[in-house]
């Protein structure tokens, strides 16, 4: 992944957002700072994520350009020839289009540093976390990270995560996290035949970002934000879904071993390859993601209007949940409930400066104590014998699925569709 060699943010120039709100930033992150262990600025670390800003996916570029092209121009792909390679493999599209054979043939190979065995004790780590991982990425890692202009403001321009979007946005979302824990479901495409589920979903994610890229490119301002999906902001997210993730679960009382540490970054770092997040930025030892962490917060501009819409989004969202196992007159119940518990877990993950930021009522940590007081149970505990691990597998799956129920209703669980 290099650097565009033209636009409106020349290789080596920084967007205004760079490093525009540090002062808040070291502010916010003092407690990543002193959980993560980090010592001190990496200049040279700043400027490549700096530099970062104006860098792209580029076999995705090269793909979407060449859906972009008109029809019966040389070298077009159409979606039709795209989603036929993400059903069935490469294969199965006869004389497939150059763009589309280095696209497929990019995501395919599997890297030297890839342990199956280890990608998969990660896989049951993630299961075993259940709730926790679920309340961590929503409230510490996605709400978290809409204090920062940049990403949200491009989520509205979209239409992602806003309005009556917002419950399924989230329910895909987390089909996708389920779906990276299952056995096998990150597996590359075997010769002739389609790759595991999470494997093509997440491929399916990393065609739609550079579509979305090229698509909004021409009327961004990328003198101000950098390019709209960019190799810094598509690090940041990574570095939510592993790093963050694994701080959060402690936060709410979650035993996570050395050991156990390792695996999840290991599954990560594979999915961030998929995703085609720049290799100077895949790391599968926790401590160096949080002083990656650290410096992206560094980097960051101040809030945006965009932020606390997307949030209040989010909160609202929870009122429209549906719960199968709960009586027709309770729903309404049990989504208050959910809501009020969302309220009081992120007045204590991000503290009542934030709270007032994004526009959100404080709330006592009632639901944090009590989560807290379970995790030590389960997972200091019980967590600490093969039985209980089994259980916690158990748990973890059924509310899994039972998160996913609330949020589909009665549709399809399924990621939306691939468009030009």
């Amino acid at each position: 992944m290099t650097a565009l060699e033209t636009g409106p943010v020349p290789v080596g120039a920084y967007p205004r957002r760079f490093r525009e709100a540090e002062a808040r930033g070291v502010r916010l992150g003092v407690p990543l700072r002193v959980l993560g262990r980090v010592k001190d600025v990496d200049e040279r670390l700043m400027d490549r994520i700096g530099r970062a800003f104006g860098e792209r996916d580029e076999p995705g570029a090269a793909l979407a350009d060449a859906i972009r092209t008109r029809a019966g121009q040389p070298g077009r792909v159409s979606m039709e020839q795209l989603r036929t390679a993400l059903a069935g493999g490469i294969d199965a599209v006869p004389d497939a289009p150059p763009a589309l054979a280095a696209f497929f043939a990019e995501v395919s190979a599997t890297p030297d540093w890839v342990d199956w065995d280890l990608l998969d004790e990660g896989a049951l780590v993630a299961r075993r976390l259940g709730q926790n991982a679920a309340d961590a990425l929503t409230q510490l890692a996605l709400i978290g990270g809409y204090r920062f202009g940049g990403p949200p403001d491009l989520l509205v321009a979209t239409g992602g995560l806003v309005g009556d979007s917002t419950r399924r946005r989230l329910g895909e979302t987390q089909k996708w996290v389920v779906e990276l824990t299952k056995p096998g479901s990150l597996r590359p495409p075997a010769a002739g035949g389609p790759g595991g589920e999470a494997w093509r979903l997440t491929v399916h994610v990393r065609a739609m970002h550079a579509l979305v890229n090229a698509a909004y490119q021409p009327r961004w301002d990328c003198a101000r934000w950098g390019l709209p999906i960019n190799q810094a902001d598509q690090a940041s997210t990574l570095f939510l879904f592993d790093g963050i993730l694994i701080l959060g679960c402690r936060g709410l009382g979650v035993r996570v071993t050395a050991r156990e540490s390792r695996a999840l970054m290991h599954l990560w770092k594979y999915v961030g390859w998929l995703m085609g997040v720049d290799p100077y930025f895949l790391v599968d030892d926790e401590w160096e993601r949080h002083r990656m962490s650290y410096h992206v917060l560094l980097a960051q501009s101040d809030i945006s209007g965009a932020g606390p819409q997307l949030v209040r989004s989010i909160v609202e969202a929870q009122r429209r949940r549906r719960y199968p196992r709960w009586p027709e007159r309770l729903q309404g119940v049990r989504a208050r409930y959910e809501q009020e518990r969302m309220l009081s877990m992120l007045t204590t993950f991000l503290g009542p400066t934030s709270m007032r930021d994004l526009g959100l009522p404080l709330r006592p940590p009632w639901a944090h104590a009590y989560i807290f007081v379970l995790n030590t149970l389960r997972y200091r505990a019980l967590g600490r014998t093969s039985w209980g691990r089994r259980r916690l597998l158990a748990w973890g799956d059924r509310v899994s699925q039972e998160i996913l129920d609330s949020h589909f209703l009665e549709e399809d669980q399924t990621v939306g569709e691939l468009k030009a």
